[in-house]
C-alpha cells in the first residue's frame, strides 16, 4: 500500500488550525503522515499540532527556523516519506475526497504531479467563487514564470520528484512555483477539473497575498528561470 504524506507550514495559524488538521486527518490510514513544521509564532499554533500529536501517532510536529514560509516548507518536505507528497496550508479545508480523487489520477496515469480545482471562500468559509481555476489550468514552464498559478494548496506529486526539487534554491519567489515548474520540466502534470478545497482567503494569510514592485517581480522571474537552467545542467552532467 502507497503511503501519503501531507506537508504543512505553520506560522501563527491557530484560529483555523484544528479545522484544517481534522479535515486532513479523516482522510489518512493509520501507515501514512502529517508533518507539521512550524515557525517561532507569537500565538498557541505549536500547542495545537502537538495537542493533536499527543493522540495520534501520524502527526509529527518539527520546529521551524523562522526563515519564512518557503524555509518552512522545505524543513517539512526533507522529513516526508511517503510515496505521494501533499502540500496544505493552514487555513482551508480539505473536502472529504481530495484524497481519494488525487492518488485515482496517479494511479491511472503516469503524472509526476497532480493539480486540483478550488473552491474559494472567506474566512468563515462563505463561498466568493465556486471554481478557481474552472474547467482550464494554463500549464506551462514559461507562462507559469511570467503569471505563476500554481498554488501548493492544490498540488500534490510523486516522492520521485522530491530529489529534483530540494534543496530550494535561495531566491525563488515561491516553493510551490518551484516544485510545480521543476515537474514540467521533469515529468508529466495533471488538472483535475474539480474542487477539492475550500481555499479561505483573508487578511492574514501567509501565502498569495504579497504585493511587490514591478521590478522585484521581473527579478523573481530571472531568478527562478535561470535556477531551472542551473538545476537542469546539474541533472543532465550526472
Amino acid at each position: 500500500m502507497k503511503k501519503i504524506s501531507v506537508v504543512m507550514a505553520v506560522y501563527n495559524g491557530e484560529k483555523y488550525l484544528n479545522a484544517q488538521i481534522e479535515s486532513i486527518l479523516s482522510q489518512l490510514s493509520q501507515l501514512d503522515e502529517l508533518i507539521v513544521s512550524v515557525d517561532p509564532s507569537s500565538d498557541y499554533s505549536a500547542q495545537i499540532v502537538s495537542d493533536f500529536a499527543d493522540h495520534d501517532s501520524r502527526i509529527h510536529l518539527l520546529a521551524g527556523s523562522g526563515q519564512g514560509v518557503i524555509k518552512n516548507f522545505e524543513n517539512a518536505l526533507v522529513h516526508a516519506t511517503g510515496d505521494y507528497i501533499f502540500l496544505s496550508d493552514q487555513d482551508d479545508i480539505w473536502k472529504n475526497n481530495k484524497v481519494s480523487v488525487c492518488i485515482n489520477r496517479f494511479e491511472s496515469s503516469n503524472a509526476l504531479l497532480v493539480m486540483h480545482d478550488a473552491t474559494v471562500t472567506d474566512s468563515e468559509l462563505n463561498i466568493v467563487s465556486e471554481r478557481l481555476y474552472g474547467d482550464f489550468f494554463p500549464k506551462g514552464i514559461f507562462r507559469n514564470i511570467i503569471k505563476n498559478r500554481y498554488i501548493g494548496c492544490c498540488m500534490a506529486f510523486r516522492k520521485e520528484l522530491m530529489g529534483s526539487i530540494l534543496p530550494f534554491p535561495n531566491r525563488i519567489p515561491m516553493h510551490d512555483q518551484w516544485i510545480a515548474l521543476v515537474a514540467e520540466k521533469t515529468g508529466r502534470v495533471e488538472y483535475i477539473e474539480q474542487s477539492l478545497i475550500n481555499y479561505r482567503r483573508h487578511n492574514n494569510t501567509v501565502t498569495g497575498n504579497s504585493v511587490s514592485s514591478f521590478f522585484q517581480k521581473l527579478k523573481w522571474r530571472i531568478q527562478i528561470f535561470f535556477s531551472l537552467i542551473r538545476a537542469h545542467r546539474s541533472e543532465t552532467s550526472l
